[in-house]
């Protein structure tokens, strides 16, 4: 059974307009760094689905290339989580607040 490639992108679409919807309503640095995660799952999946329906329409290709493309976004993506929760961590230790707005440690 084939599920056709636009019930993929709709899902996509679904999971990156929520991942959106949360970045502009949290406030908490947490819940926006949660945003961005589902913003990018939703790029994954139609990585993984354009990957799925180009390797059945051109067969001669390696099938591998995708994947590893797809394995590249998901180390990018752990690594982009590391480093923004340690910069909250950070940021919370020197103003107790892991509200977005107040952390303004650039000011002067």
């Amino acid at each position: 059974i084939m599920i056709p490639l636009s019930w993929y992108l709709i899902l996509a679409a679904g999971l990156f307009c929520i991942g959106l919807f949360v970045v502009l309503t949290k406030k908490s640095a947490i819940g926006i760094l949660i945003g961005i995660e589902l913003m990018l799952n939703a790029v994954n999946i139609n990585l993984a689905a354009f990957w799925h329906y180009y390797t059945q329409l051109n067969p001669s290709q390696t099938p591998l290339n995708g994947m590893v493309f797809l394995a590249i976004v998901f180390i990018v993506a752990a690594a982009e989580t590391a480093v923004g929760l340690a910069l909250i961590i950070s940021a919370y230790r020197r103003r107790n607040t892991s509200v977005a707005g107040e952390m303004d440690l650039l000011k002067g």
